[in-house]
């Protein structure tokens, strides 16, 4: 049985000139075609990384309208082969985010950012800067070269200052953003209600 645990949603970053370098799909052609295994496994076809995900090409570091689009619709031909590991609903009270990142991604570089109120981000690395300079963030340069991210716009009536991600020992990551409403001062503890009634659609 799989253990949760929650995982900090930071609401302040700083960090200059963020996802300032956009993904052109000739550049990801360029560097998912030569491609370690790792590479391929987080950027490849079903991953929440990849850009190809929604069915044509969209950078992951441009904020998507996730909500605003059914999952069965989205996902139908990656689901029918078997290669998607997300999914994303919502409930009378929650939007609910769920994603397997047991491919190649590590439990202690997940990060989670509400930008502005308005942008969901998750990100995290692969391959350590190494020697370069230490005074820019990996996110301000090519940041594919050495992470990953996905942005999502956050819909109107998302009550994102309470905002809940958690992820699971084998690395199954669920992100819960409460709904605006009267009843939304009492969101469901930890391992219960969401994640509860909906941990076994991956």
């Amino acid at each position: 049985m799989a253990s949760w645990k929650q995982l900090e949603v930071h609401t302040e970053d700083q960090t200059p000139h963020k996802w300032s370098v956009p993904l052109s799909e000739d550049m990801f052609k360029r560097f998912f075609a030569p491609g370690s295994p790792i590479v391929h496994k987080i950027f490849g076809d079903g991953s929440l990384f990849s850009p190809l995900l929604f069915g044509k090409y969209f950078d992951p570091s441009d904020a998507f309208p996730l909500w605003e689009f059914e999952s069965d619709v989205f996902l139908s031909n990656l689901r029918s082969s078997g290669k998607t590991s997300i999914d994303w609903f919502q409930t009378d009270d929650a939007y609910v985010l769920k994603a397997d990142l047991s491919a190649g991604v590590e439990n202690n570089t997940l990060q989670f950012f509400v930008e502005n109120g308005k942008i969901m981000e998750i990100s995290g690395q692969w391959k350590p800067k190494g020697d370069q300079s230490k005074t820019k963030d990996w996110r301000s340069g090519n940041w594919w070269e050495h992470g990953y991210v996905r942005r999502l716009e956050l819909p109107g009536d998302a009550d994102w200052k309470d905002t809940e991600a958690y992820v699971s020992n084998d690395m199954i990551v669920e992100v819960r953003i409460p709904k605006s409403s009267l009843d939304s001062d009492n969101p469901p503890a930890p391992g219960k209600g969401i994640l509860a009634k909906n941990s076994d659609r991956l």
